[in-house]
């Protein structure tokens, strides 16, 4: 199913040729700057893991997997990932990393039961995954803002020297980015769906870090979807609210709507790993090899997350859809829309 938008009179401020190299162009500024600023550095992932190993996201836990057997591995099952979000916590232990440093690197994904191949929804996703050491006492709401600000002021910066490249690509960033919980979001909206709630927050500040992603609200629902083993979503952070983790969020004009440009926080440590495998009723997991490790201490305190590549090309380059940044499958409503609008899918 797709939910195509084509605004009107849309052109693309960029011709073909000149949007694959300044694609390029940001990919390579934001990865250079945002490694330099969380002091990072850049590592080989995996495209596929083994089933059963407990390393893969389970997004919700109701999404499939891409998967095949491994003739030469005695026919053992490998499944494409859905992200590294724990691969990288394994790696930080493995390459022996130290408190303050932390390592990035390209994460490729299909996410086949992606529900609506809208204008930034694609079966493939693209993104930097990084992770970097935190102490015990960095485990607070202060320290993921501090991390947070870091992230937006390389956006910031991005966006800066691609109008200095390209004068026809306009800034709209704000300054600073806004930071509100999922819980302000309610209160302020009760009535409305969570889609809704930011969209009415991201319209009247631009930018927003939306805190405590997958913790319960006030009515007993969530915000949204988050695994139980990597991010820290039932921390208590002060006032009753909980959660040591979020969305960074912006404002896309062009398509007049909240545009998500990473998922990020700080991950669990033991206690919050049973606690949220019990709320989710998943604590079998225990038994898998990943949570074993984690449990023995193997891994390290630590605070991580994805950013979109294609989006942050997309938000930058003012392209209406996001096939105009990647090359992926799409359906044939979407196909014929594109190229009814002269928007050039690569």
């Amino acid at each position: 199913m797709s939910d195509l938008f084509i605004a009107e009179n849309y052109q693309s401020k960029l011709p073909l040729r000149e949007t694959e190299r300044a694609i390029k162009f940001v990919k390579d500024y934001f990865q250079d700057h945002l490694a330099e600023a969380l002091n990072l550095q850049r590592v080989s992932a995996p495209l596929f893991v083994l089933k059963g190993s407990g390393v893969n996201d389970d997004l919700n836990g109701v999404e499939r997997k891409v998967s095949f057997p491994v003739k030469a591995a005695d026919e053992t099952i490998a499944e494409c990932l859905f992200s590294l979000a724990k691969w990288k916590r394994m790696a930080l232990a493995e390459y022996e990393f130290q408190q303050g440093e932390g390592l990035y690197t390209d994460m490729n994904a299909i996410r086949p039961d992606e529900e609506s191949l809208d204008n930034l929804h694609s079966v493939y996703v693209d993104q930097w995954d990084w992770e970097r050491i935190i102490s015990g006492q960095e485990r607070n709401l202060d320290f993921l803002k501090e991390i947070v600000r870091k992230i937006y002021l390389v956006l910031k910066n991005t966006e800066i020297v691609v109008h200095e490249k390209y004068p026809q690509l306009t800034p709209i960033l704000p300054n600073e980015i806004t930071f509100m919980h999922t819980e302000e979001l309610f209160d302020e909206y009760p009535n409305l769906t969570a889609k809704e709630r930011e969209d009415k927050a991201l319209r009247k500040y631009g930018a927003v870090f939306l805190i405590g992603i997958g913790g319960t609200l006030p009515d007993g629902s969530i915000h949204d979807g988050r695994a139980p083993d990597y991010d820290d979503w039932t921390t208590p952070i002060g006032n009753g609210k909980k959660g040591l983790n979020g969305d960074i969020l912006l404002w896309y004009p062009l398509l007049n709507r909240t545009f998500e440009i990473s998922s990020m926080g700080i991950r669990v440590d033991k206690d919050t790993l049973l606690r949220q495998l019990e709320i989710r009723n998943a604590l079998d997991k225990k038994e898998q090899v990943w949570h074993k490790r984690l449990l023995d201490d193997e891994f390290p305190l630590c605070i991580g997350g994805g950013i979109g590549q294609s989006r942050l090309c997309m938000f930058f380059l003012q392209k209406l859809h996001i096939g105009e940044v990647h090359a992926s499958v799409w359906p044939d409503d979407v196909l014929k829309g594109c190229e009814e609008a002269g928007v050039h899918l690569l």
